[in-house]
């Protein structure tokens, strides 16, 4: 029995986690395109997924593991790069006429208690998107000189490899804190789609008895990273069942990232809704369709 389920998940896995970037975020980015906004979606999903995907791209040198993995990294780094144009394109305004755009987390520290103060030097609170493709470009280039450098020095590379495979996996483990953060402050998971949870919940199943049953390489990294993941994606499975897209009487903000300080204060687009609402910018008494 064990040696069947080895087959399978040797021949099934491999192709499910190359398809897994497409199958999971393509419904996500269409769906914003579509609607015009990125509201409910936590730009923080794009940094999380590039950061680790380039790390492991460059840990495959040194680590050398299975080639489905890094398939996936660079199928990755494609798809995350679309989604961030997509959501940095449409950002929700703090304002009906236009506007800088919204922040990531600009006061998630309010109903949290985490995330307390701004980010250094506005990290990945940008309001222009330039910012963001230079921090990506400067990454890239950086771990390009490292690599170039630390390659030809045999007593030293193979720490630099697992550190950066370390931290890329650890990353990308970190991957539903974000998401979760966000719902739990909105009490809803409007915005985020069930697909991007199904298309992970499904993953992590097809990961964890592949990780464990291979007879190809996997480094003990993505094993620990993978499983703490998979905690997460539960959880947030869990989010959804208890929050849905916020029905029921509640508060609920537009947006996980759509305070912006102002001179005066902060910009503030809390809504109490009864299953309703109403997209910024529009005032009409006919139900909204949702997406």
């Amino acid at each position: 029995m064990m040696g069947w389920l080895a087959s399978f998940t040797g021949y099934l896995t491999p192709i499910f986690l190359i398809l897994s970037p497409l199958l999971s975020y393509t419904d996500q980015a269409y769906s914003m395109h579509r609607a015009r906004s990125s509201a409910g979606f936590s730009l923080d999903i794009p940094l999380i997924m590039l950061v680790a995907s380039i790390l492991r791209i460059f840990y495959y040198p040194g680590a050398r593991y299975d080639i489905a993995l890094l398939i996936q990294s660079l199928v990755m780094v494609v798809v995350q790069v679309i989604l961030l144009k997509i959501a940095l394109d449409h950002r929700p305004s703090p304002s009906s006429k236009g506007g800088e755009a919204a922040v990531p987390f600009a006061r998630a520290q309010d109903g949290l208690g985490l995330f307390h103060g701004e980010r250094p030097y506005t990290f990945w609170q940008w309001k222009s998107p330039k910012p963001y493709w230079q921090f990506l470009l400067t990454l890239f280039i950086g771990l390009t000189v490292c690599e170039l450098i630390l390659a030809p020095v045999h007593s030293l590379y193979p720490m630099y490899s697992s550190l950066i495979g370390y931290i890329g996996l650890g990353i990308e483990a970190t991957l539903p804190i974000p998401q979760i953060l966000s719902n739990a402050r909105s009490r809803s998971c409007k915005g985020f789609r069930v697909s991007v949870l199904g298309s992970w919940l499904v993953g992590d199943t097809m990961k964890m008895a592949w990780f464990f049953t291979s007879s190809t390489s996997i480094p003990a990294a993505f094993k620990v990273c993978g499983v703490f993941q998979a905690g997460c994606d539960a959880f947030l499975g869990v989010q959804y069942f208890m929050y849905g897209n916020g029905n029921g009487e509640a508060v609920v903000k537009d947006h996980a990232l759509s305070d912006w300080p102002t001179a005066q204060g902060s910009y503030t687009n809390t809504l109490v809704t009864s299953g309703r609402d109403t997209p910024p910018g529009r005032r009409t008494s006919v139900p909204e369709k949702r997406i």
